[in-house]
């Protein structure tokens, strides 16, 4: 009868688990499974490279699984897999790291801090938990190279980097455009569609429903104003356009919140902005709306304002059509500033309608802003709401719980703003990207045509311009 060793039946898993980390470490086990497949196919791996200015976390311990989990089956059907480990030495999580130990508050203080100052700490943070991470990588068994890892900081990776750009040159993909963008204005950098994404949380906003008098036409001789929601009273400010829908039937109305002054939206929004005691006086056509001519609340900045005199005020603050109305919430009416909002910008250039900037890269109003002049604007709403009131202009106003992008890094509300930057023209390879897509078996499939397949349907050109200081330069 065949004898075995006896086994104690509690293990202890911590030191067994010491025990096979010391024999893979002593007789350099990952390397001899590297030189065991050296010649055969090959199976690319970089990882996705950690920061290693902060301690590695419960999460990177998750990520790794996956990142250890294919390489390893890679491995085993008979392929090369080198697997590069990386550092990201670059980038705002980073310089808000340094941001929090020196004091600073935005991108002022870190220039009158010294630029090349904040540089070299930024550099030297970046090394600071390299022995906690590569304890952490040891310690749960991810097999990595990380005698050979690449550091996004050395001259030869940035070097790869401008090489990549200028191939992207070459194939016409690069260039410069003044485009609406995701700004945060705490870090003071424009933000990708990635990261926007990654930022959005719930939010609470001032809901307001504002008057806009008709100056011209039969609406103007009836005495009705256009009534516009928003939920950021702030971009009143700079409003260039009201913008009707071509496929809503749109009313003159009064009584509910109106009272006897009649204000003009669409029938479909009527009783759930006016209540239901409001009546229709009349249909209003397509013909009358469009090219009408109405007075903003406003006039500290644009065309015949204290700022601009001499240009003509017929050059803006008209009602013109397009299809990105909505139906479902507000009235069917909205107000556009030309350089807060991509439909705004397009539309404005449409028209050659001139494109307002009041508010400057911290998010404060400029000096041609009257009594809000320098004030955030966001802390301007409260303000800006009381005059409306006082103006005889404001209908109503609440509270309106959303979902809004914030910085996912800083957590401060983004601003969607008009500012130049370079892009990478990653619309022009749509298709291409939709059709590999389909080749990916993915796990579980409703990501490939949901949540993923989503993302490039909607691609937009990718921002590249990061308006900081420890980057790729």
């Amino acid at each position: 009868m065949p004898r075995y060793r006896p086994v104690d039946p509690r293990v202890d898993l911590p030191t067994l688990e010491g025990t096979i980390l010391e024999f893979w470490r002593t007789r350099r086990i990952f390397h001899k499974s590297l030189d065991l497949r050296r010649g055969a196919p090959e199976w690319v791996f970089y990882e996705g490279p950690p920061t290693a200015n902060g301690k590695p976390g419960i999460h990177h311990v998750e990520a790794r699984t996956f990142k250890d989990l294919y390489p390893r089956f890679k491995t085993m059907t008979g392929h090369f897999v080198n697997r590069k480990a990386g550092w990201d030495c670059h980038g705002l999580p980073v310089e808000l790291q340094i941001e929090k130990e020196i004091g600073t508050k935005n991108k002022r203080d870190i220039e009158a801090f010294g630029i090349a100052e904040f540089n070299r700490l930024c550099r030297e943070s970046v090394t600071r938990y390299v022995e906690d991470w590569e304890r952490l990588t040891e310690r749960i068994g991810f097999w990595i190279n990380m005698e050979e890892a690449y550091w996004t900081m050395n001259p030869e990776y940035i070097q790869s980097v401008w090489w990549a750009l200028k191939r992207l040159h070459e194939q016409g993909l690069l260039f410069k455009d003044e485009k609406v963008t995701a700004y945060c204005p705490r870090c003071g950098t424009a933000l990708s569609d990635h990261e926007v994404a990654q930022g959005y949380a719930q939010a609470e906003d001032p809901s307001i429903y504002v008057r806009f008098p008709v100056r011209t036409g039969s609406l103007a001789d009836e005495g009705a104003d256009l009534l516009v929601w928003t939920t950021m009273p702030w971009t009143l400010v700079p409003a260039t356009l009201a913008v009707v829908s071509p496929d809503l039937r749109y009313v003159i109305a009064r009584g509910g919140y109106a009272g006897e002054r009649p204000v003009v939206l669409a029938a479909s929004r009527m009783e759930a902005v006016l209540g239901s005691d409001a009546t229709i006086v009349r249909e209003v056509s397509l013909d009358e709306l469009v090219g009408a001519r109405y007075r903003g609340p406003f006039d500290f900045v644009g065309p015949g304002s204290p700022d601009e005199p001499e240009k003509d005020p017929a050059s803006w603050r008209f009602v013109v059509a397009a299809d990105f109305v909505r139906s479902d919430e507000g009235t069917g009416i909205v107000h556009t500033g030309a350089a807060y909002g991509e439909d705004d910008l397009r539309i404005a250039r449409e028209h050659e309608v001139p494109v307002v900037k009041p508010v400057d890269a911290e998010g404060r109003f400029d000096r041609r802003i009257g009594p809000y002049a320098g004030m955030y604007i966001r802390d301007a709403d409260t303000r800006i709401i009381e005059d409306l009131r006082r103006a005889g202009v404001l209908l109503r106003s609440g509270i309106h719980s959303h979902s809004f992008p914030f910085c996912w890094r800083c957590d401060t509300p983004l601003i969607y703003m008009a500012r130049p930057a370079w892009y990478i023209r990653t619309t022009a390879r749509k298709q291409a990207l939709l059709e590999a897509n389909e080749t990916v078996n993915w796990y579980p499939e409703y990501i490939k045509d949901g949540r993923y397949g989503d993302w490039l349907e909607n691609n937009v050109d990718w921002s590249l311009s990061r308006e900081r200081y420890w980057g790729t330069p």
